[in-house]
């Protein structure tokens, strides 16, 4: 389950954020979270409500905004949505697609006090 790794991660940005700009509750995270990401976002969900306990983050509202994935097919020289890792090409068929968007999550924003 990487999902308890990564909400570790992001309660320690948050929380290093807080110690740089003085916040001292977070009420609200926004997290861009991309399709092919392969982030369960229950589980996600569930690890950061866990992680938090104690924290300046405990019980803030967790929203999350999903990034369609996409790729460049070498075949076709064309930008295409992809839905999952390693599928064919929706244009040509083929199989030689660089995931170019939706493979990534980060911390879109933060309503803090």
């Amino acid at each position: 389950m990487h999902e308890l790794s990564i909400a570790e991660n992001t309660l320690q940005l948050i929380e290093d954020a807080a110690r740089k700009q003085g916040f001292r509750r977070v009420k609200t995270i926004c997290l861009e979270i991309g399709e092919l990401s392969s982030i369960e976002r229950e589980s996600l969900l569930f690890c950061f409500d866990a992680v938090t306990c104690g924290t300046i983050a405990e019980g803030a509202r967790v929203e999350i905004r999903d990034i369609p994935g996409s790729g460049w097919c070498r075949n076709c020289a064309q930008t295409v949505a992809m839905h999952e890792l390693y599928a064919a090409c929706p244009l040509c068929g083929g199989y030689h697609l660089e995931v170019n968007g939706g493979d990534q999550m980060r911390i879109k924003e933060l309503e803090v006090e």
